[in-house]
């Protein structure tokens, strides 16, 4: 167990899925105007910190062991999934989210039925991923 915790190319990407979340829960109370953690354990948001944590692990393996390395081959296909999926597929639900909702409201106000509301926020818009990809490039940098 404590080499999990030593290992580098493991702690150094949550430390940069930590910074993201700690921004999320900033970003979400500035907006706000008020401390708000709601935001630490909800997908979305700003910035992506799945896109922040493996954008971190493919740039300490490309630092360490080069970018011939299988292992930062596979670590970069998966950064691109995981990115692909943040502004792609999870994006997509959150749109259709908001459209059942705006469904749901109307069944409601005309019918008087009781539906609970589902979840908007899935995905990242682009400029969230980007501030990710930064974020996660600067910690791999850095570290």
């Amino acid at each position: 167990m404590a080499a999990l915790f030593s290992n580098q190319f493991v702690w150094i990407p949550v430390l940069a899925w930590a910074v993201a979340q700690l921004l999320k829960v900033l970003n979400d109370s500035w907006k706000r105007h008020r401390f708000s953690i709601r935001s630490i354990g909800l997908s979305g948001g700003m910035p992506s910190s799945h896109t922040a944590m493996t954008v971190c692990l493919t740039t300490i393996l490309a630092r360490r062991l080069g970018t011939g390395s299988p292992i930062f081959a596979a670590a970069a296909i998966l950064t691109v999934v995981v990115v692909y999926d943040a502004t792609g597929v999870r994006r997509a639900a959150g749109q259709q989210g908001l459209i059942l909702n705006q469904m749901i409201e109307d069944l409601r106000s005309n019918l008087g039925l009781r539906y609970e509301r589902v979840r908007e926020l899935f995905g990242h818009t682009p400029f969230e991923v980007l501030a990710g990809v930064l974020l996660g490039f600067v910690i791999g940098m850095a570290l």
